[in-house]
């Protein structure tokens, strides 16, 4: 029973330490719009275009200089539409009841 003198007055302190913080985020805005942090991660970063222009190295110019692969080298990789199209349509599952 001597422990409950020592855990009950941390658990207030505890209590004491977390009201606080949650008054202090409300305070500060952290509640306030919930939705648009959520949808920045969706939106496309801007191309550093000043970054790119005063930039003289091989490595930050190839990233834009660099043209797109012929399309004859992606058309090999890429399995066509019509191929998928002809093949057989999947068979439903069937329980083992």
């Amino acid at each position: 029973m001597k422990v409950l003198l020592v855990l009950v007055p941390i658990s207030i302190v505890l209590l004491g330490v977390a009201i606080w913080a949650f008054a202090w985020a409300v305070r500060k805005g952290q509640f306030d719009d919930l939705d648009t942090p959520a949808l920045d991660i969706l939106a496309d970063d801007p191309l550093p275009k000043a970054a790119a222009a005063t930039s003289g190295d091989a490595a930050g110019s190839s990233l834009i200089d660099t043209p797109p692969p012929a399309d004859d080298a992606v058309a090999s990789d890429v399995p066509s539409a019509e191929s998928d199209a002809s093949a057989d349509p999947p068979r439903p599952i069937r329980n083992a009841d």
